[in-house]
């Protein structure tokens, strides 16, 4: 009898400190993806900038990017506690940043003296690293959450889970109208 005790005991603590190794795995993740829009959000000031000197008349697309930076750098998450309503919000001002800079690189587009600039050229690489990076770091927050999830709905691991309050965590998934290829016109 007692060693059963013992042996369901480490199981138990097995069990609830590899759920804390997946909730931190999972945190350190969202922090690495909260790091990528951070370092976005850092390069729109000087791409705006930048693109201002040439463009002094989009002055709506400027306004355009500079309020959905501050929108989306308003939103602040809990990573032990994303909900999906938060999560939707937060990848919401997220697109907004990413269809404002889309605007402004359109604006770029129109000057050909401006994209040969050498400053804008590498804000413009700096960019797209940026964007790249944003979708790894939200890759691996993905599979970090799937993890974790799995290990809190596998039995046993669910029922230690239910006792020391483990729940399954949200993902990224895809923004709405993306399942949606864009028509291309020529």
């Amino acid at each position: 009898m007692i060693a059963a005790a013992v042996v369901l005991s480490i199981i138990g603590v097995s069990q609830y400190n590899g759920f804390v190794s997946k909730d931190e795995t999972v945190a350190k993740a969202w922090a690495n993806v909260e790091t990528q829009y951070q370092r976005r959000a850092d390069l729109i000031p000087n791409l705006v900038n930048t693109v201002k000197g040439y463009a002094q008349h989009e002055e709506n697309t400027f306004k355009e990017v500079v309020e959905a930076r501050a929108k989306a750098t308003s939103v602040q998450m809990n990573p032990t506690n994303i909900t999906p309503e938060q999560l939707k919000e937060f990848q919401q001002a997220q697109s907004r940043v990413g269809a404002a800079l889309g605007r402004l690189i359109a604006v770029a587009e129109n000057y050909p003296e401006l994209k040969a600039n050498e400053n804008f050229r590498e804000l413009q690489a700096q960019l797209e690293g940026t964007e790249n990076r944003i979708q790894k770091s939200r890759t691996e927050y993905n599979e970090a959450v799937r993890s974790y999830n799995v290990s809190v709905r596998r039995f046993p691991g669910n029922i230690i889970a239910g006792i020391f309050g483990f729940q399954t965590k949200e993902s990224f998934k895809a923004d709405e109208g993306t399942s949606k290829a864009p028509e291309v016109k020529f």
